[in-house]
């Protein structure tokens, strides 16, 4: 039994199982406070799911692509759960956990998944199915594109304005049964630097 959370594009919690399924999930699609609501959405989904922290198997978060300051937010808060609890930090792709509940759904062939990535550009990763394993497999590393000329896929386009947690929780415990965990490194898909950048030695004070 997992908590997933994702804050790559709006703020998704959800408790899941892999017998059971998504147990709860809690989401909203605004973009601009995940802060605010991530441990709001974290209490009530374990209250409806009926799970104490301590009944958890891990903590599983989207690690983007995403802006910089909505995704820190997820990717912190499910480090600090997952640290407070003494269980298990599993990092997976944002865009992996939309093209497995895709191909899930009953789509098959290649994919192309496009999320806002903000600046007038699109956070772009293509798909060609699933592995003997029921994984999605990724043609290449996540990308951004200008948003009005992301190129034409091979297959279907799939525009998501969401990501959800529980899929992205389903995504993990899979992975977790076929043992290939981790699928992702623990590092934030950002695919471009922040605005504030940390110098890099002391500032020099004229007098």
């Amino acid at each position: 039994m997992l908590l997933a959370i994702d804050t790559s594009t709006g703020t998704s919690v959800a408790v899941v199982d892999r017998d059971g399924g998504v147990l709860a999930e809690r989401g909203t699609d605004d973009t601009m406070r995940h802060a605010e609501v991530v441990g709001g959405f974290v209490r009530d989904a374990l209250a409806s799911a009926g799970v104490r922290p301590a009944d958890l198997s891990a903590v599983a978060a989207g690690m983007g692509p995403g802006p910089f300051t909505g995704l820190r937010v997820g990717i912190a808060a499910a480090h600090a759960f997952a640290l407070g609890i003494g269980r298990p930090f599993v990092p997976v792709v944002s865009h992996d956990a939309i093209a497995h509940a895709w191909y899930a759904a009953g789509g098959a062939g290649p994919l192309q998944v496009v999320t806002d990535a903000r600046r007038r550009e699109s956070a772009v990763t293509d798909y060609d199915g699933l592995d003997d394993d029921g994984l999605p497999v990724r043609e290449a590393a996540p990308r951004l594109e200008p948003r009005d000329a992301v190129p034409a896929p091979r297959g279907i386009r799939l525009d998501a304005a969401t990501v959800s947690a529980g899929a992205l929780g389903m995504l993990a415990e899979l992975a977790w049964a076929a043992g290939r965990l981790p699928l992702a490194a623990d590092e934030p898909l950002y695919l471009r630097a922040p605005d504030v950048t940390v110098p890099a030695g002391p500032k020099r004070v004229l007098g």
